[in-house]
Order: C-alpha cells, then structure tokens, then sequence
C-alpha cells in the first residue's frame, strides 16, 4: 500500500500517518511561497500566510521562515531548518549566553530563541485569525525548524494557552533549552510531543549538555529506517556502531548523511507502509 499524498484534518492523537503528515509539512517549509501555497490547497488547506524576517550582523543564521495554513479542522505552522552549510555556523552559537524562556521559565538557547523572537508575533496573529472553528493546532520543523517548532509551541502553552497546540513534531532537532524549560514542557504535552532522530544525526546531540538538554519523547530511527519508541542503552550503541560503518569509504559521513529531511521523510513514509500491511 502506497503513502498518502494529503494529511489527515481530523487527526487529534499522535499516528503513523500523523507522523507522516507533519513531516512533509516541515520539508514543505523549506520551498519557495509559491509552492507552499500549491501544496498547501493540494492538501485541503485554503489558507496560508507566510511568515519571514531578516537578521542582521552579527547573528549567523541569514532569515527565518515559516509558514501557517489552515483548514476548518486544522492548522499547522511549519518552520524551516537551515541549509547544510550554515549548521556549523548556528551550532557553534552554543557558546553565547542563553537568553530567558518564555513566561521566565528556564532558559533557551540564545539563537534559537532570538530566531523565533523574529517571527513569533506574526506566527501568534496568524494562529488566533485562522483559529475560528476550534481546529486543531500542530508546530512541525526539521533542524533548526525542529528547535523553533518545540520552542513555538512551548512559549504559546506558556503565554497564550488558548491557543494550545494538539502536539509538536520535530525532526533533527538541536538541543533547545535548560532542563527547567523541557521539564515544562514534558508536563504541558505529555505524550503530544514527539522527536525524531535518524540513528547517527550529529544535530540532536549538539549543543553540548549539560547547558542544553530534550525533551523526553523519543522516537529513535534506526539503522535499518525502523522507529523505535525505545532501545536499551547497549542495543542503541551498537545500532548507531552499524550506520556509522555502513558506508566503508567515509565512515565518518554517517553523522552528517542522516540529517536531512529527506532521509527523514524517507524514514517516516517507510514506517507508514509497512505499518499498513
């Protein structure tokens, strides 16, 4: 059975299909506005604003872009993630102080909260304009998308709880927050915050810890593409030990080769599938 092409509006609990769904929707964040729009009607949406600031010297990150549509069951905001050659850039702000959480709880890496900071109030206008038939809400990105979608929907459970998203997907996430903030968010979604990591990804383990941690839900991707809501510590070790060595002439490129967000799409439509037999 193939993977469908659209997502499901009446989607409220977390789903093979949903975690299809939302990651299509975070590689549709990284195209142009008029492919957004496109894909956006394909899919049953007939609304969408975009969402788009420049920063200027001497912050790493060129822009931040995101997108929110909407239909008369759901809404999704969508945040893209960087290009492969400005990953090292933005990581290695990890050493800048970090700034305060949302509603003074914790703190958050400072990068990526000055980037939600850019778009935020538009991404907030657009979620209360859209938000007239009690849809559901949904943050989905991948990388450094996947960092300011967790950050998004943390700060609206914080600061605009009528607007409270049904769940947040992240895929190649960064380290985001201090363990203050991801303990709050543990508690505000429970089981409606879902992260993804594609067995030898670099970025979810970056910025270092002990400053930056996740949050709890995992969903780990294994070397042979099956997800994986648990694996013990040993078992884990010598999965990523197998992708690591899959590829004999650069071992080393695993780390890098797992990152982007069609190795996760990939990973994601395979799951559904063979869910589906």
């Amino acid at each position: 059975m193939s993977a469908p092409t659209g997502i499901d509006h009446n989607a409220r609990e977390h789903s093979p299909n949903l975690a299809y769904g939302m990651v299509k929707a975070a590689a549709l964040a990284y195209k142009d506005e008029a492919t957004v729009e496109a894909t956006a009607r394909e899919w049953g949406f007939d609304r969408v604003r975009h969402h788009h600031t420049l920063f200027t010297p001497p912050f790493p990150l060129e822009d931040t872009q995101a997108y929110t549509i909407a239909s008369d069951k759901m809404i999704i905001t969508g945040f893209r993630g960087t290009e492969p050659a400005q990953i090292r850039d933005w990581l290695s702000d990890g050493t800048t102080p970090p700034s305060p959480g949302p509603a003074g709880t914790g703190y958050v890496h400072y990068g990526f909260g000055q980037a939600l900071d850019s778009v935020f109030p538009t991404v907030k206008e657009a979620l209360a304009d859209f938000r007239d038939n009690d849809q559901s809400v949904w943050f989905t990105g991948h990388s450094l998308g996947g960092a300011l979608a967790m950050l998004a929907g943390c700060r609206i459970y914080l600061e605009a709880p009528h607007l409270h998203a049904d769940g947040i997907y992240t895929y190649g996430q960064p380290r985001t927050c201090d363990r203050l903030l991801a303990a709050s968010c543990n508690k505000g979604f429970k089981d409606r915050l879902h992260r993804y990591v594609n067995n030898n990804d670099i970025v979810p383990h970056l910025p270092p810890e002990p400053a930056y941690t996740h949050v709890n839900t995992l969903h780990y991707i294994d070397s042979t593409g099956r997800i994986r809501t648990s694996m013990p510590l040993l078992s884990a070790l010598g999965d990523r030990a197998k992708g690591a060595t899959a590829d004999l002439l650069a071992p080393a490129s695993d780390a890098l080769r797992d990152h982007p967000v069609k190795q996760y799409v990939a990973a994601m439509e395979k799951n559904l599938v063979g869910s589906q037999h």
